[in-house]
């Protein structure tokens, strides 16, 4: 029998040859190493969306997702930090962060154990299209900020954990 899978998982979204698109790479990379010592919570980073995203978050209690999101209506860098019931609310060109609340119906519909704690951390950057490694200036200040968020939200999920029976 497989070993449970930890019950709270962070997930970078992202391509990292995408300039800013990396920034959800980046972020989970650094909150892997903020985590350690929370066995409750695995980090994981990945280049998948859409339907893929299913195979990580089934079978988790708490979801926290990072990925790049180009609105236009706020300046590279901020950190919006959204529930999954309120991704109506942000107008989005991102490929990641496109579908994840279709992702997460979808998966309950099929009768996946779907996490009932979900948050997202979507970017703002300026540019998430040209190929580089090197994301802009304020995308860049933003990562340390937006992992410190992120790890805090995965330990306050952790610690809201109800006891395994």
């Amino acid at each position: 029998m497989p070993a449970p899978l930890p019950r709270v998982l962070v997930l970078g979204l992202g391509n990292d040859i995408l300039t800013d698109d990396a920034i959800g790479l980046r972020v989970a990379a650094a909150v892997g190493g903020q985590v350690t010592d929370s066995p409750e919570i695995e980090v994981k980073a990945t280049t998948e969306m859409g339907l893929a995203l299913l195979d990580e978050i089934a079978g988790r209690e708490a979801v926290v997702l990072v990925d790049s999101v180009q609105t236009g209506e706020t300046p590279p860098g901020h950190i919006h930090e959204v529930a999954a019931e309120d991704l109506s609310l942000i107008l989005t060109t991102s490929p990641h962060f496109l579908g994840i609340g279709e992702t997460l119906a979808l998966g309950a519909m099929l009768g996946l154990e779907m996490p009932r704690q979900v948050r997202i951390f979507a970017i703002e950057v300026f540019d998430p299209f040209t190929l580089g490694t090197t994301m802009t200036a304020a995308v860049e200040a933003a990562l340390a900020p937006a992992a410190a968020r992120v790890a805090a939200r995965a330990r306050a999920f952790a610690g809201n954990l109800q006891p395994v029976k």
